[in-house]
């Protein structure tokens, strides 16, 4: 299974990481970072926000972006209404680094209206977490999927303890058990099945009636238009993660504003 595959080898990275920079290392590049900026109060509000994902490839569709500028699209996402942004920082089966994160901190940073950053990855060792704030990250997604409950319980309470927000992520009820006991703030309703990397837009509905009315959820993979967005508001989304649509779009910018609900500026 393509998921067990993933695991496994980001565990043998994360090895080599820990290697080639201490934790030491890591909490002295953490310390000159800016203050984190809250995931949770950038989703709420009026309206379904949009988390613009920064994506090369993926191991269903291949690569489909590959000479992408975390730096340029980061500017773009702004610039055109994203509440928030999301980097995918696994450079084996999505073409992406941390070094991607960095820039677009450094982006958003600087353009007058930063935003909250994600850290999309498969995180399995605190270390990641440590990494992911280090080189800027406001938030780090947790996929409950690939975690026991004793590594589930300790990640979040290590991301919540370097002040950031644990974007928890479930595709079935069984994830939505799971969590019940960590109360997040933010979840993500993943549509996309990590076995096999099918998509079904109608697990949105069935998994939000089992959370809290207070969480702020995120609906994400297969989102493509602005009537998908509509769509999973109509049934209790607060925001949607969009990677591929943005990222594969002739124009980005437009792209952004339709699935923002921004007008052209």
């Amino acid at each position: 299974m393509i998921l067990d595959e993933i695991v496994a080898h980001t565990r043998a990275e994360i090895a080599k990481h820990k290697r080639r920079t201490s934790e030491h290392d890591l909490r002295v590049k953490m310390a000159s970072q800016p203050s984190v900026i809250s995931l949770e109060k950038a989703l709420r509000g009026d309206g379904v926000s949009l988390i613009a994902e920064i994506k090369r490839s993926s191991p269903s569709k291949g690569a489909f972006a590959p000479n992408l500028d975390a730096g340029d699209v980061a500017s773009i996402y702004v610039q055109h209404g994203a509440a928030a942004i999301s980097v995918l920082t696994d450079e084996q089966y999505f073409s992406g680094n941390l070094c991607d994160l960095e820039v677009a901190k450094r982006t958003v940073s600087a353009s007058g209206h930063p935003v909250p950053i994600l850290r999309k990855d498969f995180i399995v060792d605190p270390y990641q977490v440590l990494e992911a704030r280090s080189s800027g990250a406001d938030a780090v997604l947790l996929i409950v999927r690939i975690l026991s409950d004793d590594e589930l319980s300790a990640l979040y309470e290590a991301v919540v303890g370097m002040g950031m927000t644990a974007l928890v992520e479930v595709h079935d009820a069984a994830d939505v058990e799971r969590i019940k006991h960590l109360a997040p703030a933010v979840v993500g309703i993943n549509h996309r099945n990590l076995s096999d990397f099918s998509t079904d837009l109608s697990v949105f509905a069935r998994l939000r009636e089992a959370l809290p009315s207070e969480t702020v959820v995120v609906a994400a993979s297969g989102i493509r238009t602005a009537a998908d967005v509509a769509a999973v508001g109509t049934q209790g989304a607060d925001a949607v993660l969009v990677g591929e649509a943005l990222v594969t779009a002739t124009n980005i910018g437009a792209k952004v504003r339709e699935l923002s609900g921004r007008t052209a500026t």
